[in-house]
């Protein structure tokens, strides 16, 4: 079931990247990068059993924040997509200051969300500190790696700049995101475990995106004249 429920939720939240552009351009990659990016911080602390891996279930989400980055930098050049990633990063910054000091009011007698919150967002600091380290990281390097093998390939092969900036832009925000976030918290195997098969499962919707960003240029290219090759 776990299974069956991933690939359909990764297939709807690909699908959904690509309906936003069409209907929002630049601005709506802007806010999907926000809301997915605050969402699965959220979806995060929940495990989950996939393909007989324990991982985190915020993976889908966040993997494709890097769908809307490379279409950012594929179309809208690279100092767009350095915009998207430091907006994503003030937001979740703003989120996580916002939550804190929703927790510090005193609740009413009959309140019943304080503990649900607090469950929720009083382990969020050292997520969040993890995501947002990881986050700003990879996603500058996603960016820069984007487009130095655009470059160097002359604008061509378009698969090998979306999967290889990608996946080792993974690499790097999984291990310093599972370091900072659960290093402690889990046993040592099954902190391994978590780190892996995280990266797995990113690197899984990464492959998983590809087709998604062909079809974006091919469909929609014509329906942003303003878009510069970076």
């Amino acid at each position: 079931m776990n299974e069956t429920l991933w690939i359909l939720f990764a297939l709807v939240d690909l699908c959904m990247v690509l309906a936003v552009y069409r209907f929002f351009g630049r601005v709506g990659l802007f806010g999907l990068m926000v809301f997915n990016l605050l969402l699965c911080n959220i979806q995060v602390l929940k495990t989950v059993e996939l393909f007989g891996l324990t991982t985190t279930l915020g993976n889908v989400l966040y993997a494709s924040v890097f769908l809307a980055t490379d279409l950012l930098s594929e179309f809208y050049g690279k100092k767009e997509a350095q915009k998207g990633v430091l907006l994503g990063f003030v937001t979740l910054l703003m989120m996580v200051g916002y939550m804190q000091i929703a927790l510090l009011f005193q609740p009413a007698t009959d309140d019943f969300a304080q503990p649900h919150l607090q469950a929720l967002f009083g382990f969020m600091p050292r997520i969040a500190l993890a995501s947002m380290f990881a986050y700003l990281v990879s996603q500058m390097h996603d960016v820069w790696a984007f487009h130095a093998i655009k470059q160097r390939t002359g604008g061509k092969m378009l698969w090998l700049r979306n999967n290889a900036s990608t996946m080792i832009s993974q690499f790097l925000d999984s291990a310093i995101f599972c370091t900072i976030a659960f290093w402690g918290v889990f046993p040592l195997n099954i902190f391994m475990e978590i780190m892996l098969s995280t990266y797995i499962i990113k690197v899984a919707v990464a492959a998983l995106d590809t087709p998604f960003i062909y079809l974006a240029k091919r469909l929609f290219r014509k329906d942003h004249p303003a878009a510069k090759e970076a």
